[in-house]
């Protein structure tokens, strides 16, 4: 799938679903309100590219989380609980921007080698 030409939303309730958001939730992620992604949703719309690129991330995120964890619900709660290392910080609280959503991939993959986290 490519960014540019925009996911459907449906695809961003998928990828909900695979972490366990609510929909309140997702739609902070993405800058956008519930309302606007129902309505995408019924009508069978794309997003825009920036919130398309931020679904596709937040993808590969949960694929990679499960890889490690084991289990979507472990991955959950260790997205809601502070990391020790990203300073102590909240995973899902830095879901909401690209950058953050890095951060939150290079220290699921510090945990898989064994690094400190």
């Amino acid at each position: 799938m490519a960014a540019r030409a925009g996911v459907p939303a449906k695809t961003a309730f998928d990828v909900a679903g695979v972490l366990q958001l609510r929909a309140d939730e997702l739609a902070d992620l993405l800058h956008t309100t519930t309302k606007t992604l129902r309505t995408y949703r019924e009508a069978k719309k794309r997003l825009s590219p920036a919130a398309s690129e931020q679904v596709l991330k937040l993808l590969a995120l949960a694929r990679r989380g499960e890889e490690v964890f084991g289990a979507p619900a472990a991955f959950r709660r260790w997205l809601s609980k502070p990391a020790y290392g990203l300073g102590a910080q909240v995973p899902l609280a830095l879901l909401e921007t690209s950058g953050g959503i890095d951060l939150v991939t290079e220290e699921i993959d510090r945990i898989a080698y064994g690094d400190l986290a």
